[in-house]
């Protein structure tokens, strides 16, 4: 319980922040405890779908960041989780409404607070760019991590085997994806068609420039190396990291609306699930645990590629997020059980935790 506390201790005080200003906001713009109550419970169900939403954020996270230099590592999770919380989950979409609205932030701001429902619509009115980008940022996350020829635990053998074989095809996960999107745009109307295959594309060149300025960056610090020194850059990870998180957002921001459309409220709701994401991130860093569970990555991995899928579909066919975020969570558990039956099989196989 001593562990748990130390990771998930400023999460709970954060919450406890969030709900307090919840609590005053509810009670100053409604006058009433009934009108306060039902807004603290928008919160913490607006945080609960952040979390159930963000599971699979946190695995890939801990998967990346374990790989990083410590000082970037502790820079993700402070930089990092401010620009996750505040930029993503207040500032985007705001900058949503000001761009589609041709507002300036200050009016935007203004329209999310004196007229939120024509703020939902812009917002909504925007999701076929952001179902583009994103769905295919985070299917070729997904994909990526599969084909790969280097990659010798396999969770769903005959289906994972299968699929490193074609990694060896240049370009094998762009042209995969890049199919999925022409089908799904060929039931879009014109219009939202062009919308929907420029983000997509803009998705793409974004996975592909983060990845390529990854290596970029490993290739002077190889050179660094060569010449005696020992500094490490973990820019590139933190850029990639970053870039995730904003694709995991899209969804929570979306679906908040179905609850409310109130961006104070979108705001602590989002923020507090954020906030968790994190101190569960640390948690599997810093406990080891994905070494000691050898499938929770693929999990999660099986996860996103579904999330991304769904928000690709997203753009034609509505899927409600209550679903989404039990695709991701039953995956997750079920390749974190599937990791516990083969640690008992196969007690040589269990990974000591990494030290901290």
């Amino acid at each position: 319980m001593g562990t748990l506390w130390r990771f998930y201790a400023f999460s709970l005080g954060f919450t406890a922040v969030c709900l307090v200003l919840g609590a005053w906001y509810g009670y100053a713009s409604t006058g009433s405890i009934a009108g306060m109550l039902s807004i603290l419970w928008i919160i913490v169900v607006l945080s609960i779908l952040e979390v159930s939403l963000s599971f699979d954020n946190a695995v890939v996270n801990a998967t990346v960041l374990r790989e990083m230099d410590p000082v970037w590592q502790r820079r993700f999770l402070t930089w990092g989780i401010l620009i996750a919380v505040f930029a993503m989950r207040i500032i985007f979409p705001v900058a949503i409404v000001a761009i589609a609205a041709d507002l300036g932030p200050v009016d935007a701001v203004r329209l999310s607070l004196n007229d939120p429902q024509e703020y939902e619509r812009i917002v909504e009115g925007a999701h076929i760019s952001i179902a583009g980008f994103g769905g295919a940022f985070l299917a070729m996350v997904g994909l990526s991590f599969f084909f790969d020829s280097d990659k010798d635990i396999h969770w769903i053998a005959t289906l994972e085997k299968r699929i490193a074989r074609f990694s060896s095809v240049p370009a094998v996960e762009i042209g995969l994806v890049l199919t999925f999107v022409y089908a799904i745009s060929t039931a879009l109307d014109p219009d939202d068609a062009f919308t929907f295959l420029t983000a997509a594309v803009l998705g793409l060149i974004t996975f592909i420039g983060v990845h390529a300025l990854g290596a970029i960056i490993e290739q002077n610090e190889a050179r660094k190396k060569a010449a005696g020194e020992i500094v490490r850059s973990g820019l590139g990870g933190f850029l990639y990291l970053e870039v995730l998180d904003a694709s995991f957002s899209f969804d929570g921001v979306i679906g908040a609306f179905a609850l409310s459309n109130n961006m104070i409220i979108i705001a602590l709701g989002l923020s507090v699930g954020a906030m968790f994401v994190r101190s569960m991130t640390v948690h599997l860093v810093r406990q080891g645990t994905l070494s000691q569970y050898r499938y929770l990555e693929h999990g999660a991995f099986w996860a996103i590629i579904a999330l991304g899928t769904i928000m690709l579909l997203s753009a034609r066919w509505h899927v409600p997020e209550t679903i989404t975020g039990l695709i991701g969570a039953t995956l997750i558990g079920i390749s974190f059980w599937w990791s516990v039956r083969h640690n008992r099989r196969n007690p040589d196989d269990a990974t000591v935790p990494l030290a901290e």
